[in-house]
C-alpha cells in the first residue's frame, strides 16, 4: 500500500509543548528538582511511604504485579458472561464490566427510548436475574469484579449483591465480595451525560453507597473517582487531574458531613484514570495525583491512618487517542499509553484493542491488548525496580507543574462555592469544551501530528474486519424482561417500590437496603428509576458552547 507523506515544504516546526499544551523546555538540570529533597517533608520520598510520589507500596510490582482487566460486555448476560469465561481462561485477573447504553440511563431494554441501542455498547441488564446469568460459573468470592456504571450505581450494586448472595455454587455475602463500581456521579454532569436524577439527590445516592459499604462490604470500592471519561471529553491532563480530585475530596466531604470517620472509609475510595500519548505528561500526572491526595487527607481532613492517604487508581489507555484510519496502529499506542501507567504506579490496567475506534472489540483484538500487558510485565523489565523514573529532572518538573495546575484550579472551584456549585454553573464544563476545541484546531490545522490521520495517510486503506451485534440480541433481552416480569410476584415488586419511594422521600434514610429489597423482588432497573424520579425528579442540561 503507498503512504503519502506531507510534501517536506508543507512541514511546520513543532511546537516543544506536551499534548495538553504545556511548554517544554530543551534541557532539564538538577536544577529542576523540587525543594526540599532528603528533608523531613521530602516532596519525592521513598515508595510506599507518604506524600507516596513514588508509588503506594514499597515493593510495587516486585511484590505484586498490576490487576490485568479487559473491559467486556455485549448483548445479553449470556454472550458477556461467555466473554467473561474467555478472559478469566486466557489469564485475564479481574473483570471490568461494561453496560449498554440503555443500562447506563436507567430504562429498561423494552423503553422506547431504548430501541437499537439494547446490547450494542455493552451488556443489557434489566433484573436480577441478567445479574445473576452475568456471572454464572464465576466465584465472585474469588475474583475481583469492576463495574462502569454511574447514574443507576446504587441499583446495579444492590443487583450485584443479590446475585451474588444467590449464587447456588459459590454463594458469597458482602463481606467477602471484593472489586469497584464507579458511581462518579460528579463526572456524569461534568463529562460524560448519561444521568437519572438532578445532582443533589444524585449525590445523596453516591453517599448512601459509600456509607453502606462501609459498614457491609469493608473489601469493596464504593466509588471510583474518575478522570477517564473527563479525559475523552477532551479535558488536558491538568484539567483531569484538578476536577477529578476535586471531586474526590467533595465526596470525602460529603462522607464527613454524615458522621462517618475518615479513616473508615478513604481507604476503599478508588480513581480512575485515562493514559493518554503524551508519555512523560501522563506519568508525571499520576505521580502528582498521589501527592496531592494524601496531602489534602492528611492536613485537610485530619486522617490519620496512612492507607486513606494512599491513592489507588486504576487507569485505562485512551480510547480518544485510537484512530480509525490504519488502526493497526493502535497497537502501538495503547503500548505506550500502558507503559506509561505501569512506570505511573497504576494499581489495575486496562488496555484498548486496536478496532475500538470502528466497533467492540474482536476475541482477537481483546487478546492483542491482554498479551500488551502480559508482555510490559515479564519481558521488558520495567517491573524489576521501582519508580525507575523517579529522580529523573524533566519528570520532577513536570510532576511539581502538574501540582501547581491542580492548585490553580482547585482555587478557583472554590471560589465559585465548591466543585457542586460550580458544576451547576457549568465551569468545568466549559474549561473541557475550551480544551476539546483547542486541541481538534491543532490537529486540523496540522500543528499536531497523528499518525495516519493528518500525515503518513494511506491512499488505498482496506478495511479490517469488526464484531457486528447480531440484531436479534435486541428482541431476545427484551423477551428475557418480559418472562422475568411474568414469573416474579408482582404484588412484592409494588410493596419493594412504595417503601423505596417512602424511604426516598426522607432525606435521612439510607437507600441502600431498600434497593436491595426492590432486586430481591426482581423489579426492573427502569421501575426502580420511575420509582426514585418521582420523588427526585428528572435532569436537563443547560448546553455549554
Amino acid at each position: 500500500m503507498a503512504v503519502r507523506p506531507k510534501p517536506p515544504e508543507e512541514a511546520t516546526e513543532p511546537a516543544f509543548r506536551t499534548l495538553s499544551g504545556e511548554p517544554v523546555r530543551e534541557l532539564y538540570t538538577p536544577e529542576d528538582l523540587p525543594e526540599g529533597i532528603g528533608g523531613p517533608e521530602d516532596p519525592i520520598g521513598h515508595p510506599g511511604a507518604y506524600p507516596f510520589t513514588r508509588g503506594i507500596h514499597s515493593s510495587m510490582y516486585r511484590g505484586r504485579l498490576w490487576t490485568m482487566r479487559q473491559f467486556a460486555g455485549f448483548g445479553t448476560s449470556e454472550e458477556t458472561n461467555e466473554r467473561f469465561l474467555y478472559l478469566l481462561a486466557h489469564g485475564q485477573t479481574g473483570l471490568s464490566t461494561a453496560f449498554d447504553m440503555p443500562s447506563l440511563m436507567g430504562h429498561d431494554s423494552d423503553h422506547e427510548r431504548s430501541l437499537g441501542e439494547v446490547g450494542r455498547e455493552g451488556v443489557a441488564i434489566d433484573t436480577l436475574d441478567d445479574m445473576q446469568t452475568l456471572f454464572s460459573g464465576i466465584d465472585l468470592g474469588e475474583v475481583s469484579v469492576s463495574m462502569t456504571i454511574n447514574a443507576p450505581a446504587a441499583i446495579l450494586l444492590a443487583f450485584y449483591v443479590a446475585a451474588a448472595e444467590s449464587d447456588p455454587a459459590h454463594p458469597t455475602g458482602p463481606e467477602h465480595l471484593s472489586g469497584t463500581i464507579q458511581a462518579d456521579i460528579l463526572k456524569e454532569y461534568i463529562a460524560q451525560k448519561e444521568w437519572c436524577f438532578p445532582i443533589d439527590p444524585a449525590m445523596r445516592l453516591c453517599g448512601d453507597m459509600i456509607e453502606w459499604c462501609t459498614h457491609r462490604m469493608p473489601r469493596w470500592h464504593p466509588i471510583s473517582i474518575s478522570g477517564y471519561h473527563i479525559r475523552e471529553a477532551g479535558s488536558t491532563a491538568q484539567q483531569e487531574l484538578a476536577f477529578t480530585l476535586k471531586d474526590g475530596l467533595t465526596y470525602v466531604e460529603q462522607a464527613v458531613e454524615r458522621g462517618l470517620d475518615v479513616d473508615e472509609f478513604a481507604p476503599r475510595l478508588s480513581f480512575f484514570f485515562n493514559a493518554q500519548i503524551d508519555f512523560f505528561e501522563e506519568i508525571a500526572k499520576y505521580r502528582a495525583a498521589r501527592r496531592i491526595w494524601a496531602r489534602e487527607l492528611r492536613e485537610t481532613f485530619g486522617a490519620k491512618d496512612p492507607r486513606s492517604w494512599q491513592m489507588r487508581f486504576h487507569a485505562q489507555t485512551a480510547g480518544v487517542s485510537l484512530t480509525a484510519q490504519q488502526p493497526l496502529n493502535n497497537i502501538v499506542r495503547t503500548t505506550i499509553e500502558a507503559l506509561a501507567g505501569v512506570l505511573g504506579g497504576t494499581q489495575s490496567l486496562h488496555t484498548n484493542s486496536y478496532d475500538e475506534a470502528l466497533a467492540l472489540p474482536t476475541e482477537e483484538a481483546v487478546t492483542i491488548a491482554l498479551r500488551t500487558q502480559q508482555m510490559i510485565a515479564h519481558e521488558t523489565g520495567v517491573t524489576s525496580t521501582v519508580d525507575p523514573l523517579g529522580g529523573s529532572y524533566f519528570v520532577e518538573a513536570l510532576t511539581d507543574e502538574m501540582e501547581a495546575r491542580a492548585y490553580e484550579y482547585f482555587a478557583k472551584i472554590d471560589e465559585l462555592g465548591g466543585m457542586v456549585d460550580a458544576v451547576k454553573l457549568n465551569y468545568p464544563q466549559r474549561e473541557i469544551a475550551d480544551a476539546a476545541f483547542t486541541l481538534q484546531r491543532e490537529i486540523d490545522a496540522e500543528e499536531r501530528v497523528v499518525v495516519g490521520v493528518n500525515r503518513y495517510v494511506l491512499a488505498d486503506e482496506q478495511p479490517i474486519p469488526t464484531l457486528r451485534i447480531d440484531a436479534a440480541l435486541e428482541p431476545k433481552q427484551i423477551g428475557r424482561l418480559q418472562a422475568a416480569r411474568a414469573r416474579r410476584d408482582g404484588a412484592a415488586v409494588e410493596r419493594a417500590l412504595a417503601a423505596l419511594r417512602e424511604d426516598a422521600a426522607h432525606e435521612d434514610r439510607n437507600l441502600m437496603d431498600p434497593l436491595l429489597a426492590c432486586a430481591r423482588a426482581h423489579a426492573s432497573e427502569g421501575e426502580i428509576v420511575q420509582s426514585l424520579q418521582q420523588v427526585f425528579g428528572d435532569y436537563t442540561e443547560t448546553p455549554v458552547f
